[in-house]
């Protein structure tokens, strides 16, 4: 049918029962039913870690940040920055709000906070594994004490693995990895929290741990987008990117300013960003909004219209808008039909949530299907006027964007304004004409509120370096002054941030992951050292095991890129970390976090671990580990055996005072006895060996504990003298042994022969 007017349109019939209000519910219903039947059978169908590019290549709504930039690389940073490439998103099928057209009676609010709560929704995709599988996996989980910790706890050992796995020169593909880590890590949470029993406490620390993977999640994507393009911009020099050309066009002028403007360009990458975040949140529309039978707006006022012409009509006489254009429900002040006023509604809220999310073509696509073609032509405007025939040419070439701009974006200024609109309405085009006053008002989240900022940040300054760069004529009208002469900094959006009165916001502004985020836009690593201290210092024992392995991954990779941290704080997170993976016994991995600390604390921490360590395999295993992470396997086993023989909790007595019967041996004792092995697995430590078996045998000997003693010495390979006169002369001394090792060499002798004669 042809959607280009309404009047030469046969009245509609009365809507059949699927699209009438009651039905639609039902019908809603029945739906929500057999998707999540559907979900629930062939979740694992939908392609893992689908790649969606995170900034196109052509200008976006309205701005984008350029990717061809020229680049003056040194080789070794070059590697760093890789390809270039985007970190893989996930795309979330239809789930919690992949389906927005079924929640029929939401008012404002509700919907807000229904949309707001990515803190909720749940991600699709999952690995193509059988349904058995993934079935087997959740029940598994579901039986655990907290199922989203036992969910999760590969994680630890995921990351170590990726770590050792990259060089310095590949440090973007690692964060992409961790990223993808945290994803697969989201989707398996979504799955268990999906199934779980409502109500119980430990599936709500389940969703806390899901909340929290998928801000550590995009927290990585903010990360790797906002220092590849630091490093690249240190490399540049930006005056080359100085546009000289009197008749440059906006998108030529705009294009320059993002090339030389880093303030411009990474406030565009955490638009960009945010926008990745609603977009995997939101999913797939296409399949799933209904709100017009045959693409016909306002059909059931068109129909009441026709009716009323009818001389039989002997239904309602309410007030309803006489006439179908667009401007009619404004100009005349008069309603639609409730149904439609119901629909218009929704619609705009689903237009909203998709410029939200960056995606402004779906939309256009949308208002299109709803027979809005109109509406769709609105959302046109934003687009940079060039003209590539002014410089001359062979041949003529098409012409982008639009040529009255700024009178498109006055009248969107103004429907922001008027209150007569829709408060989405207004949303909408307060977000495409950087009206910061109404867009916040619909804006009910952290994530949401710091978009609007930057979003209108972005287009504050982009407009303010057209209208000095660009020669056009003088504009009847003139966006307000506040907005064309705003001062911003990426400062003064998060002061504006703290001084909201929205409480969600306050209370979101002030977690861990969010703080994390403000600190990364800023590039103030000094202020997140200095937050990550306060963290330790108030609440070290209670933060998040996966919080304390983010921030120190984080930290090293701030040491990889060669970027300053306070070594202090650094040195604290990492501590802290590796006594978490102690207590957890994650003994596989703390080797490897060890060797990041400076040698003397590392020698220390490593050695507190061992004393804990009692099993022979699992002792030799621990030195493999360290040293396959080169620490200092000597100095530390040393240690271990010092810390463990100075413990003495009894008082010495001595022998002359002690009973005359062998005193038995306490646990206290044992631990002094199996301590030797440490230094007998390696033959180098023969001499270190003998030195402290001496001196646990001669504290036995002490306190008459014969049998203790004798123990001590049996650990001591019997070769061991002759290894250390062998050792010696391997490395070509001549000259006898000193004298330390000498004399711990008789003085083994001298126990052995004592303790034969008992």
């Amino acid at each position: 049918m042809d959607r280009s007017g309404f009047g030469e349109m046969a009245s509609p019939v009365i809507r059949e029962a699927e699209v009438t209000r009651t039905a639609r519910k039902q019908s809603a219903q029945k739906r929500v039913l057999i998707r999540a039947s559907q979900d629930e059978i062939f979740a694992n169908t939908t392609p893992r870690n689908q790649v969606i590019p995170r900034t196109p290549s052509s200008f976006r709504q309205p701005l984008v940040t350029p990717t061809n930039r020229s680049l003056l690389r040194q080789p070794d940073v070059f590697c760093i920055l890789g390809t270039g490439g985007r970190s893989p998103r996930l795309t979330q099928s239809s789930g919690f709000l992949g389906n927005l057209s079924m929640v029929t009676n939401l008012d404002d609010s509700n919907w807000a906070a229904a949309f707001s709560s990515q803190r909720a929704g749940l991600f699709t995709n999952t690995e193509p594994h059988s349904v058995t599988e993934d079935v087997t996996l959740s029940a598994v989980m579901l039986r655990e004490d907290d199922p989203g910790e036992a969910a999760s706890m590969s994680m630890f050992s995921d990351f170590l693995q990726s770590f050792l796995k990259h060089s310095s020169t590949t440090v973007f593909d690692l964060v992409e990895e961790y990223e993808n880590i945290c994803s697969s890590q989201v989707n398996i949470l979504s799955k268990i929290v999906s199934r779980a029993t409502p109500g119980l406490q430990k599936f709500s620390k389940t969703a806390s741990m899901l909340w929290l993977l998928q801000q550590e999640m995009v927290t990585w994507r903010l990360l790797a987008s906002l220092y590849r393009d630091r490093i690249q911009s240190a490399l540049e020099d930006e005056s080359m990117f100085v546009i000289t050309v009197l008749n440059a066009s906006e998108k030529a002028v705009v294009e320059a300013l993002f090339q030389r403007d880093s303030l411009v360009r990474q406030s565009q990458l955490v638009v960009d960003w945010l926008e990745s975040i609603a977009k995997d949140e939101i999913g797939d529309f296409s399949d799933n909004i209904e709100f017009y039978a045959k693409s016909v707006y306002w059909e059931n006022t068109l129909h009441t219209l026709k009716q009323r012409q009818l001389s039989s009509y002997i239904g309602s006489v309410r007030p309803l808008v006489t006439e179908l254009d667009p401007d009619a429900p404004i100009r005349q002040k008069m309603p639609l039909d409730d149904l439609d006023r119901e629909d218009e509604v929704r619609l705009l809220k689903y237009l909203f949530t998709l410029i939200r999310a960056g995606m402004t073509e779906e939309a256009q696509r949308l208002c299109k299907r709803c027979g809005q073609a109109w509406r769709a032509a609105t959302l046109e405007g934003w687009k940079l006027y060039h003209d590539p025939n002014v410089n001359g040419g062979t041949e003529l070439e098409h012409v982008e964007g639009n040529p009255y701009r700024c009178i498109w974006k006055i009248s969107c200024w103004r429907m922001a304004e008027d209150e007569l609109f829709n408060r989405y309405e207004r949303a909408i085009y307060a977000a495409l004409s950087g009206n910061l006053k109404q867009l916040l008002p619909v804006c009910d989240t952290w994530e949401d509120t710091v978009w609007a900022y930057f979003r209108v940040m972005v287009d504050s300054l982009v407009e303010q370096e057209i209208r000095t760069s660009v020669i056009t004529l003088d504009e009847t009208e003139e966006l307000p002054r506040e907005y064309l002469e705003a001062n911003w900094t990426l400062e003064k959006v998060f002061e504006e941030l703290q001084a909201t009165d929205k409480k969600r916001v306050l209370e979101e502004n002030q977690e861990h992951y969010h703080i994390v985020q403000k600190f990364l836009i800023l590039g103030d690593i000094d202020g997140l050292m200095d937050e990550f201290s306060k963290w330790l210092s108030k609440s070290r024992n209670n933060l998040p095991g996966h919080l304390l392995r983010f921030m120190t991954h984080l930290i090293l990779f701030f040491r990889t890129l060669g970027l300053q941290t306070k070594e202090e704080v650094s040195i604290e997170v990492l501590k802290t970390y590796i006594q978490l993976l102690i207590n957890e016994k994650h003994t596989n991995l703390i080797a490897f976090y060890t060797c990041h600390l400076p040698q003397d604390l590392a020698v220390a921490q490593y050695a507190l671990f061992l004393e804990g360590v009692t099993e022979f395999e699992q002792r030799h295993h621990c030195l493999e580990l360290a040293k396959e992470a080169d620490l200092d396997i000597a100095t530390i086993t040393k240690t271990v055996v010092e810390n463990i023989r100075k413990k003495d909790n009894g008082e010495f007595s001595h022998h002359d005072l002690a009973p005359a019967l062998d005193t038995g041996t306490t646990e206290e004792d044992r631990l002094k006895i199996d301590v030797i092995d440490w230094l007998v697995f390696d033959p180098s430590q023969r001499a270190e060996a003998l030195k402290q078996g001496n001196a646990i045998m001669r504290k036995f000997l002490a306190s008459k504990k014969h049998e203790a003693a004798k123990e001590v010495f049996v650990k001591i390979p019997q070769d061991s003298i002759a290894e250390i006169y062998n050792q010696w002369e391997e490395q070509g001394m001549e000259s006898p042994l000193p004298a330390e090792d000498d004399n711990a060499i008789r003085e083994h002798l001298c126990i052995r022969a004592y303790l034969v004669r008992l």
